[in-house]
């Protein structure tokens, strides 16, 4: 810029000129989302001052611009060579190929990601807008590095709740997005809380080149009374009787698709897993383990027979199992 238009970006961004990296990159990123012309739209003020701002920060932000801007005021630019200046890892920028103000803005927001390309979840900031379903949001990203203007997209991320049954067999949600927008999103079968849904188109859109992103569906999977996961088996908690765990048993087991018969080896031991194959979770090209872990529980109560015959089997047992203990 002219010397004539010199511009005090310690108080455009309201920092001091001691202020540290990190207090000066948590300033800009507090105003642009308040002055974004997405969060504010046919402002042309809000717009002006988002400008402003992310032109002082473009300053400050660099080690070697600051340097030369505390050092030479509003000569800053001149003691740069060939009256550009150095970006640092952003590369060089010269001024005199950009036909206004706009057009450098433009190719600014590109550089350190107006609005990220690409899955949610890179780093910078959030901001959310509600979607009008249920209580979830859209987030559009900031801060994606080596992102150009004209190839960003406002891809947004949300979150989708499903029970048990409708994770298990797939099901048809219909969202209603912005308010009015109705999108009907097919959930395939076998999703697992955390997994993500793309919708293509269905984001919201570049305020750069008006192009759409998509939208994420974060799934997440109400917690189970009987079934939980460990890594990709599906797990549950199988209680069986003193008797069955020392004798053997053949008994009931309850899957995703119904009751299996299960045989349970003489002698197994509390907290045991027994391997219910291809009875688990639905996966492409047919279904994971389903893992029964065995938890022992002794009768609370008991008919005068039944104590009478535990009190026999006390004084006939020949086994110690706490043996080994005596050498500790």
């Amino acid at each position: 810029m002219p010397a004539t238009d010199y511009k005090d970006y310690y108080k455009i961004l309201g920092v001091s000129k001691s202020a540290d990296e990190g207090e000066i990159k948590k300033t800009f990123r507090r105003l642009a989302r308040k002055y974004h012309p997405d969060m504010n739209p046919g402002d042309k003020a809000a717009e002006a001052k988002f400008k402003e701002v992310s032109e002082a920060y473009e300053v400050l932000s660099d080690p070697d611009k600051r340097q030369k801007y505390d050092q030479f005021g509003q000569y800053w630019q001149q003691a740069s060579q060939g009256g550009g200046f150095n970006t640092g890892g952003m590369g060089g920028v010269d001024f005199g190929q950009y036909g206004s103000f706009d057009e450098f803005i433009n190719e600014l927001l590109g550089r350190f990601g107006g609005f990220n390309g690409g899955p949610p979840g890179g780093s910078g900031f959030n901001y959310s807008q509600n979607t009008g379903f249920g209580g979830f949001n859209d987030f559009a990203n900031y801060g994606a590095p080596n992102a150009r203007a004209s190839n960003t997209s406002a891809d947004s991320e949300s979150s989708i709740q499903l029970t048990f049954e409708e994770a298990m067999k797939g099901t048809e949600k219909k969202l209603i997005i912005g308010g009015s927008e109705t999108v009907s999103v097919r959930i395939p079968a076998g999703a697992k809380n955390g997994s993500r849904i793309r919708i293509k188109g269905k984001g919201q859109r570049n305020p750069l080149n008006q192009s759409r992103g998509d939208l994420y569906l974060k799934v997440q999977l109400k917690p189970h009374d009987f079934f939980s996961f460990e890594g990709d088996n599906l797990i549950c908690e199988l209680p069986i009787t003193p008797d069955e765990a020392v004798l053997g048993a053949t008994v009931e087991v309850p899957t995703p698709t119904g009751q299996v018969k299960m045989k349970i080896p003489a002698g197994v031991k509390s907290g045991q897993s027994l391997r219910l194959r291809k009875k688990g979770w639905p996966k492409k090209g047919g279904a994971g383990d389903q893992l029964v872990r065995l938890q022992i529980v002794p009768p609370t109560k008991m008919s005068p027979q039944e104590r009478e015959c535990y009190e026999k089997l006390a004084n006939l047992r020949t086994q110690n199992p706490r043996a080994h203990m005596k050498s500790i």
